[in-house]
């Protein structure tokens, strides 16, 4: 009789450990700014990098800032349901697949960032000013990076799948 094949090793495991990583240096990161900072006082770093703490009760570019509080808990609640939908898809990539695996943990461990600094203080931390000439790219966090280049590592993951489909 034949051996049963093998499952393929999860990243699920190894992702989680990307997403713990992110996000605990993402709440270090906001802490040390919390602490060290004044509120919407910037400190110049770079001729177009400042630290500038500041706190978003939105989502990105402060969508819903001003809506009262209730949208602290649809943040809330998108967070975890999205955490939970990034943990079942983690589950299905192969751990040989590094690429998938590192985009969707950067994207968790960005989402679990925020979604404690949303359950603990109501809004999220910010404090990375990216500027030029005047003109201000919206407040960001380490969270906010992670889930951006784990969007564009996914996106990459997929592209370069399809081309190899193609062939």
């Amino acid at each position: 009789m034949p051996d049963a094949p093998r499952p393929t090793p999860s990243a699920l495991l190894p992702g989680i450990g990307i997403a713990v990583g992110i996000a605990v240096a993402d709440q270090a990161s906001k802490w040390l700014a919390f602490s060290g900072l004044e509120p919407y006082e910037p400190v110049s770093l770079l001729p177009f990098l400042n630290l500038t703490l500041a706190f978003n009760p939105g989502a990105a570019f402060s969508l819903l800032a001003d809506s009262g509080g209730w949208q602290r808990w649809l943040f809330i609640g998108l967070a975890v349901a999205i955490s939970g939908y990034l943990l079942v898809w983690l589950r299905g990539v192969p751990r040989s697949d590094r690429i998938q695996m590192a985009g969707l943990g950067g994207i968790l461990g960005g989402a679990i960032g925020n979604l404690i600094d949303r359950v603990h203080l109501g809004v999220v931390i910010d404090f990375i000013d990216v500027h030029y000439g005047g003109w201000h790219w919206p407040a960001f966090n380490f969270a906010d990076a992670a889930i951006t280049v784990g969007v564009a590592t996914i996106l990459f993951s997929v592209l370069r799948d399809s081309r190899s489909c193609k062939k």
